[in-house]
């Protein structure tokens, strides 16, 4: 076995992997291109959860799946496993592109969408061009800007119309959020790659290490960003080569309305998403997805398809996002997984939707276990934020959060910190 000590943690985060804790486990976190896998892929990564991870995996708010709990012995096996279906963990983590996030949302023309994500996902990764960058870098393709996702993005783009896009630059979030900038507007399908390019290139060189592309916007200002980015891309190629036989995954254009299947605080077993592949390949076109709210959407073919995704869901003792009556809750990992993590997030959860009354109900709702934002706590309607902890009587640490409220297309607003628990819980219960 390979001792902790001789492990350079550093170099497997480009691999996507994470040190978990000091005894040494590890998180292994899986890129799924445009958030949309397939029956086979599933059933692949229930196999691996179940022989290394427990028989458990947390789904992101960016449509990736992460392993937790894995031994170093334990990366090439999974590696073999993830690559026998054509998945890979490359640049998960790390100084690199990371996997493009998309809306998954199986709406008329997502499958246009998902197919610029997967082209995208397959330029970048493993790219040893876009590789070794000054921090994470992040992309991200919606069909609209209803999520506002666009705006904690490297670089967002939200489709205007079919086959262009608005160019949204130098988003995130993290202890000093910053808000993206509207960079271009309806920029042709064809033109995106050779900008992002430049985008990545101007990043790389003028960003300082642990620094991510929002620093230069603040620092050089956008109207010297832009500059930067024009004359980078002076005898670059001008356009994106067409696509050969690039289509969508799913078996056509979706007919019916796709069916979500809420997933608490993404955290799921080997054996349910079985279960849910086995749904996918009876009703689902043999696809399935993971959305940005954290939960697996079907996209039914037609209404009867629909209508027998659900019945099998019933027997599942699961429900659609319809019949669901809890509130949209989007959950990261928080101490019970992560270094990072203040908090016990699945704690706070349940304890959240027990206090929410009827309006609350009606709000969608994030929390994010430590300042970094990973469940996007500044993009829903109500958000809670971990932002430190304080040493109780007893010697043990105790987090303090902040509660935030979204009301306009910006970032939520800090409307109560330093709350406790308790506090925390009454400042819900009076949230409508």
């Amino acid at each position: 076995m390979t001792g902790t000590a001789e492990i350079d943690y550093q170099q497997l985060r480009l691999d996507g992997i994470y040190r978990q804790n000091e005894a040494g486990a590890l998180m292994l976190r899986v890129k799924i291109p445009a958030g949309v896998f397939s029956v086979e892929q599933a059933r692949k990564i229930g196999d691996l959860a179940e022989r290394f991870a427990g028989s458990e995996l947390h789904l992101t708010t960016r449509g990736s799946i992460e392993l937790h709990g894995l031994r170093y012995e334990d990366l090439a096996p999974v590696a073999v496993g993830l690559a026998a279906v054509g998945l890979t963990t490359r640049g998960a983590c790390g100084g690199a592109v990371r996997g493009i996030a998309c809306s998954a949302s199986f709406t008329a023309g997502s499958d246009r969408v998902q197919t610029l994500a997967r082209r995208l996902h397959r330029h970048f990764t493993g790219n040893p061009h876009f590789e070794g960058l000054p921090k994470k870098f992040k992309i991200g393709i919606d069909d609209d800007y209803a999520g506002a996702r666009h705006l904690i993005q490297d670089v967002g783009l939200v489709q205007a119309d079919a086959g262009r896009y608005d160019v949204w630059l130098a988003g995130g979030l993290g202890r000093e959020p910053r808000s993206g900038f509207l960079f271009a507007e309806r920029v042709d399908e064809d033109r995106l790659l050779p900008l992002i390019e430049a985008v990545v290139r101007v990043y790389r060189k003028h960003a300082p290490p642990g620094r991510r592309l929002k620093f230069l916007a603040d620092r050089l200002g956008e109207a010297r960003l832009r500059e930067l980015i024009r004359d980078e891309q002076l005898g670059a190629p001008e356009r994106f080569p067409p696509p050969v036989l690039e289509r969508s995954p799913l078996p056509g254009p979706v007919a019916a309305e796709s069916v979500e299947v809420p997933i608490f605080a993404g955290e799921l077993t080997a054996e349910r998403l079985r279960r849910l592949a086995d749904i996918a390949a009876d009703h689902g076109g043999g696809f399935l997805a993971v959305n940005g709210n954290q939960n697996i959407s079907f996209a039914p073919a037609d209404g009867a398809a629909r209508a027998a995704i659900e019945k099998a869901l019933a027997a599942e003792g699961l429900t659609s996002g319809a019949a669901a009556a809890e509130a949209t809750l989007r959950v990261c990992p928080g101490s019970h997984l992560c270094r990072m993590g203040l908090a016990p997030t699945r704690d706070v959860a349940r304890q959240l939707l027990a206090a929410l009354g009827p309006e609350g109900q009606k709000l969608s709702w994030a929390i994010s276990g430590c300042p970094n934002s990973c469940a996007q706590a500044q993009l829903a309607d109500a958000g809670i934020l971990a932002t430190h902890s304080v040493k109780a009587a007893d010697g043990a640490r105790q987090p303090r959060f902040s509660l935030l409220r979204r009301t306009d297309a910006g970032f939520g607003r800090t409307v109560a910190e330093n709350l406790d628990l308790d506090g925390l819980l009454l400042a819900v219960r009076n949230q409508g």
